[in-house]
């Protein structure tokens, strides 16, 4: 196997766990699944500046150079994608606190076998 169908392949699985973590009906997993998409997108825009081994990020004499963009630009995606995820978390905190469930679409929990309509007992 070739290291671009490996590469490939774990990305591939980063984001069918993120969309599956994305699909789930609570707040915590659609932050989760969130984060997974992001570190996919960054480790993408990564390798397509192609996986040299052992060679200069600058001009030099060498035929072979890295490129520095994709570096930078996930660098700075990385940056974002952690203030990103520290404000849907706390806006997850919020919408559980206002509205008494973390359920994504605002919906309350079913209730249990025996249960009232609010839930009790």
């Amino acid at each position: 196997m070739s290291m671009e169908f490996l590469f490939a392949s774990g990305i591939g699985w980063i984001v069918a766990v993120g969309i599956y973590l994305l699909l789930r009906g609570r707040s915590f997993p659609v932050v989760l699944g969130l984060s997974l998409i992001g570190y996919a997108v960054n480790v993408f825009i990564f390798g397509m500046g192609r996986l040299w081994s052992a060679s200069p990020p600058i001009l030099g004499t060498q035929p072979a150079l890295a490129d520095p963009l994709p570096q930078a630009l996930v660098l700075t995606a990385i940056v974002i994608g952690f203030a990103t995820t520290g404000f849907v978390i706390e806006l997850a905190l919020r919408s559980r606190h206002d509205g008494g469930s973390d359920h994504v679409d605002g919906q309350p929990d079913e209730p249990a076998a025996g249960a009232d309509a609010e839930g009790r007992r």
